[in-house]
């Protein structure tokens, strides 16, 4: 048996963590590409969504590498994600390929179906093995995305332009080998104490939040590497998902994270008042609490033709609240210099509202003098 599973960001990295203490045969197939889109782009059924046509890209290359077991996330609800399953395996069969996928229904049986699925594909390990080298996992998945929030606040100051994402790659190389606590913790400090050591510009950074459909958010290669290019223009991102946070979530039945998904719902009830499938129901609540945290606006990541995003999309100009909100629909057509442009003028705007604010409040403490 020969495992793979699509890209998400870096969950590759804890995931082959777990599979190679586990002794099973797992792999990774290349990272997000203009190959991958293609390859996904043209077997794919045309009205579905660019986190479809990725992960079809990816199945594929993993069948391409060898693997004859492929795991993809599914399960009941109101999104189209219940359905990948079924339309990807077709597509891999009518091309020939033997590879069977094995459906993580992490909306059922949560952490203990992850676990049972685990068990299954390593031979039967003791239990004792599977839960030490998930908690590895784990831990190295919250060490990876604690150095990314790092990250995203140096981009934004530094007086290098790049040297955020140059040290960031280099830690995520230096974890992924890291293979025991004492020497994931020692990686992980030293990586945050460079990021903390990177030369400022002295400049007070823009605050944008970034919510949306978490696929698009979570892998970068589907939102053109939108935080990145976004710290290049001095601005300081806030993503509304992490993986380390919705595995717990995901995972442990919301006991771990159960406050803040009812706090976002809570936040979007005046407008939206049940869930409308994938994120939707939260993008609403995200918008709502960022303007109370008074941050300079929001960025919403929706997929093309996602209904859920739809729904909220149309949503946010009638809210309340007011902060700007800049939504991008990502699918294979969407350009980098177009999507540069909105980002920019989308910025100039952030940066004449924040000093249109400044100048009120300086105006006015000087009448109150």
């Amino acid at each position: 048996m020969r495992v793979g599973i699509p890209h998400l960001g870096n969950l590759y990295i804890p995931l082959k963590t777990l599979f190679r203490r586990l002794n099973v045969d797992y792999v990774v197939p290349p990272l997000n590409s203009r190959r991958t889109l293609s390859l996904g782009a043209k077997y794919s059924p045309e009205g579905l969504c660019i986190p479809f046509k990725l992960t079809m890209g990816n199945l594929i290359e993993a069948a391409e590498l060898g693997a004859d077991t492929l795991l993809m996330p599914g399960g009941y609800g109101i999104c189209r994600l219940g359905y990948y399953v079924r339309i990807q395996e077709q597509v891999l069969r009518d091309l020939g390929h033997p590879a069977t996928i094995v459906e993580l229904g992490v909306s059922e049986r949560k952490f203990l179906g992850f676990l049972e699925m685990v068990k299954k594909l390593s031979n039967n390990a003791p239990w004792t093995k599977i839960f030490a080298a998930f908690r590895f996992g784990l831990a190295k998945l919250n060490a990876i995305d604690r150095v990314e929030r790092a990250v995203q606040k140096v981009r934004a100051v530094e007086r290098d332009k790049g040297t955020a994402n140059r040290l960031y790659a280099r830690s995520l190389d230096a974890l992924d080998e890291a293979d025991d606590y004492r020497t994931l913790k020692k990686v992980e400090a030293d990586y945050l104490a460079q990021l903390d050591a990177v030369p400022r510009n002295g400049r007070q950074p823009l605050i944008v939040g970034i919510t949306g459909e978490f696929y698009v958010l979570l892998e970068p290669f589907s939102n053109l590497d939108l935080e990145s290019e976004l710290g290049k223009l001095g601005v300081e991102v806030h993503r509304t998902t992490f993986i380390s946070e919705w595995t717990k979530f995901s995972l442990f039945f919301g006991f771990l994270g159960k406050s803040k998904k009812e706090r976002i719902h809570q936040a979007a009830m005046p407008y939206l008042k049940r869930d409308i499938g994938g994120d939707g129901w939260e993008s609403i609540g995200e918008k709502v609490l960022y303007a109370r945290e008074r941050y300079d606006g929001i960025i919403h990541l929706a997929p093309f033709t996602c209904m859920p995003e739809i729904v909220a999309q149309n949503i946010m100009p009638a809210t309340r609240e007011e902060i700007p909100v800049l939504t991008l629909l990502c699918d294979e057509q969407m350009g980098k210099p177009g999507m540069l442009t909105r980002l920019e003028a989308f910025v100039d705007l952030l940066e004449r509202r924040r000093q249109k604010r400044d100048n009120k409040n300086n105006s006015g403490q000087a009448q109150s003098k």
